[in-house]
């Protein structure tokens, strides 16, 4: 049976519980440290959509606790037991009539204070800024991997000018450590204080790109490009995911932010430039390579670019992706692999590598054709390969 203490105890742990939903919901960056909340913002846009959140939290918890007080109140102090009485003439009373309206109107103040503020901050969201100086960065998802495509950065490769690519790969748990299926082997870097427009699409099926410190996510969609964008506003590393489920590995899709400095975005830029100059080089030159030297490099590639359809053991995921171990495209003409390799297969997830260099393709031919006991000896050279691109272009 329930006495008077038990319930008085009652109710003072309710109000206790209240009362720390409350300043739960007014700490707001202490809640977002915890996991509570939304993560501390990055971009302008972003700070926008978080403090129309926190406002509207904070309203809803001010009149949680008034409602819950007023019915705690009740609770302790009007109950039968303690001999109270209903006012019967409350409703003749000018404050009995005037809050049916004066209620109401304050609720629907608070209503459209709050729709007014969305409203704007979502047309931000929505409308990319026209006339202004936007770096363009095209996003394209992979299963189940990234591209990020620099518009605005190019370098001259064999006479042709090719925009700064990075390929953007899950890390496998012993090399991501606590990170894993949050870590990634190349980031995409951004600088911090330039207004960035995102276009997205898709090589294969639907993807998201979501990163919750930039307010950012938009779908990429197979043959359409779809476009948002972002105002850095502070340095650090934010983390999202594909956020659209896309086949056997869509939780391998991580996405991870670098802001830096406009200086080191520079720096890092035209590390990626050289790099991708020296690569070239290395692929140009008309030397024959030996068979040791493409069956490792080919190694670190297949790990880093083909394993995640085809596994590490060249097994497959069967019937989506076949087996490369003792498969007819593997032991079969160089030829056929070649253009496999070069053109894909329509209506498959096997897409064209074509953006990979000469040299990359022949080291990863050559050791799929040597690797998992199919032992076929064949070489295949950067030669061939540009052979092989020349056929499909005529």
């Amino acid at each position: 049976m329930t006495t008077r203490g038990d319930l008085a105890l009652n109710v003072k742990r309710i109000g206790a519980t209240t009362a720390s939903l409350s300043l739960t919901c007014w700490a707001g960056h202490a809640a977002a440290e915890l996991g509570f909340n939304f993560p501390e913002p990055a971009a302008g846009v972003a700070q926008e959509i978080y403090d129309i959140h926190m406002m509207t939290t904070t309203i809803a918890a001010v009149l949680l606790v008034i409602i819950f007080g007023f019915v705690i109140y009740s609770l302790v102090y009007h109950r039968k037991s303690r001999g109270y009485a209903a006012d019967q003439h409350f409703h003749e009373s000018w404050f009995g009539r005037w809050s049916w309206v004066i209620v109401p109107v304050l609720v629907l103040g608070v209503d459209l204070t709050i729709a007014n503020s969305a409203h704007k901050t979502l047309v931000k969201v929505w409308e990319v800024p026209k006339g202004e100086d936007l770096m363009d960065v095209k996003v394209v998802g992979h299963q189940w991997w990234w591209e990020y495509e620099y518009l605005d950065h190019q370098v001259e490769v064999e006479g042709q000018p090719k925009h700064v690519r990075i390929e953007s790969r899950y890390l496998p748990e012993d090399k991501a450590g606590t990170d894993y299926l949050r870590a990634v082997d190349n980031p995409l870097v951004l600088p911090v204080g330039t207004k960035i427009r995102f276009l997205h699409t898709s090589a294969d099926v639907n993807h998201a790109f979501w990163v919750p410190e930039l307010a950012v996510k938009k779908d990429a969609i197979p043959g359409y490009v779809t476009e948002t964008w972002v105002d850095l506003n502070r340095e650090g590393t934010f983390r999202g995911q594909c956020a659209e489920l896309c086949g056997t590995w869509h939780s391998r899709m991580p996405i991870v932010v670098e802001s830096v400095s406009k200086e080191k975005f520079d720096d890092w830029m035209a590390q990626q430039k050289q790099v991708m100059l020296a690569s070239a080089a290395e692929a140009n030159v008309d030397k024959t390579w030996t068979k040791a030297d493409l069956m490792a490099k080919g190694q670190d590639l297949y790990n880093s670019k083909c394993s995640a359809c085809h596994q590490i053991n060249g097994q497959g995921l069967a019937p989506a992706f076949p087996a490369l171990a003792g498969s007819k495209i593997a032991t079969g003409p160089i030829a056929g692999h070649l253009d496999i390799v070069l053109n894909g297969k329509t209506g498959t997830a096997m897409v064209p590598w074509n953006t990979l260099n000469d040299l990359e393709l022949a080291a990863i031919i050559t050791y799929e054709r040597n690797a998992w006991g199919n032992d076929t000896g064949d070489l295949v050279q950067p030669r061939d390969v540009r052979a092989g691109r020349s056929l499909a272009v005529k």
